[in-house]
């Protein structure tokens, strides 16, 4: 089966985050299978990094278009007048289109597109596509957003939440809506951690995120465990300026190294040395990145508002808190050698059995080849 994944934006820098993990993942998953994916996004940073658009990541066939910034809305504003002459030719090459879909002019074009070509289509917002008063996101909803979410075969879902807000956007209940989770392929188990703490946090450098609260408790850590270092990873979206304000207001430069963005495999490296993984982040729907610390058996602290908090607390795989001020006791909980080593266990065992990425794919294929028959049965 040849299946198009479609996402905003593949950078060095891993700037649009989660999302092109997810892709990446299904690509592999389903390339295990026999099946034939290919990811097509906007590519930018590369010239800076050295070289031109690639036609893999990660091993997955890809084809990249250079992003061209026509607005000053972020994501939202960033598109390619070749990938949009290109979208029709690109999902009539393909058996199933998959859109992780985002309110911007790269994954609604190739959406419109195959919903035009008579493709399946199966849409992933990622906790992107909700209710919103923003005058473009009405716009955009208005002539497109609903369109493609009552005209696809598949809407997947990640959360009750996230599947009552799409029902919202589209204006009414979405009939072929599924839930799948976010997988996470199986990784080596990290060794038992030595020398002093090591306390990362590894994410987008976004409001949202809370990068600054994870800063705003690393002197409470401290005065338990004077010899711990601080780890502060991900891309700039707005909050750097705000973190290293803040690390130098508290006197804490030598104390948090912050190396911007890390590669897929540098990321797995940092887990592997973390004794604990922060993700501070308020409402997020199912971050990726605590499932990788999960999978590597690095125990990891969360707010309630996290979409893994649940599966976290009642697995024993760290540590969930109510707001910031939760953030330094659990950590220091966690360094406790016996507990970490109960966590460790616990955050394995909670990757393997509810998140491995057999299990995912394995519900995948199956939204395929029901979207794939309702798509025939539509045209006989």
């Amino acid at each position: 089966m040849r299946v198009l994944h479609a996402v905003t934006l593949h950078s060095p820098t891993h700037a649009f985050g989660g999302p092109v993990r997810v892709a990446l993942n299904l690509c592999q998953g389903l390339a295990s299978r026999g099946h034939r994916p290919l990811l097509t996004a906007l590519g930018d940073g590369f010239d800076a990094a050295g070289g031109s658009l690639p036609t893999e990541v990660e091993g997955v066939p890809a084809r990249l278009y250079q992003a061209r910034s026509i607005l000053p809305l972020g994501f939202s504003g960033i598109t390619s007048p070749a990938m949009l002459a290109g979208a029709g030719r690109l999902v009539r090459d393909a058996d199933i289109v998959h859109v992780h879909l985002a309110r911007d002019l790269v994954t609604l074009p190739v959406a419109l597109a195959a919903l035009r070509a008579g493709r399946p289509l199966v849409l992933q917002t990622h906790g992107m596509v909700d209710p919103s008063g923003k005058a473009l996101a009405k716009v955009l909803d208005a002539v497109a957003v609903r369109r493609v979410l009552r005209g696809a075969s598949a809407v997947l879902h990640l959360t009750g939440r996230e599947r009552k807000d799409l029902d919202a956007v589209a204006g009414a209940p979405l009939e072929r809506s599924v839930r799948l989770v976010n997988g996470v392929p199986a990784q080596e188990p990290r060794p038992a951690p030595e020398g002093p703490p090591r306390i990362l946090y590894a994410a987008r450098l976004q409001a949202r995120k809370r990068p600054t609260d994870f800063v705003a408790a690393v002197p409470e850590i401290l005065r338990d465990h004077p010899d711990a270092h601080f780890v502060l990873a991900g891309p700039d979206e707005g909050e750097r300026a705000a973190v290293d304000a803040l690390v130098a207001e508290l006197g804490l430069e030598d104390r948090i190294s912050r190396p911007g963005p890390l590669s897929a495999e540098r990321m797995l490296e940092e887990l592997r040395r973390a004794h604990v993984y922060v993700l501070p982040s308020v409402d997020e729907p199912f971050p990726m990145s605590v499932l990788e610390s999960l999978s590597v058996g690095t125990p990891a602290v969360v707010t309630g508002s996290n979409g893994l908090a649940r599966d976290i607390e009642e697995a024993g795989a760290g540590r969930v808190v109510a707001d910031a001020a939760g953030l330094a006791p659990a950590v220091h909980a966690l360094l406790d050698p016996r507990e970490n080593d109960e966590a460790s266990a616990a955050a394995r065992k909670l990757a393997a059995e509810a998140f491995s990425m057999d299990a995912v794919v394995d519900t995948l294929l199956d939204v395929y080849e029901r979207a794939r028959a309702g798509q025939a049965g539509s045209q006989a």
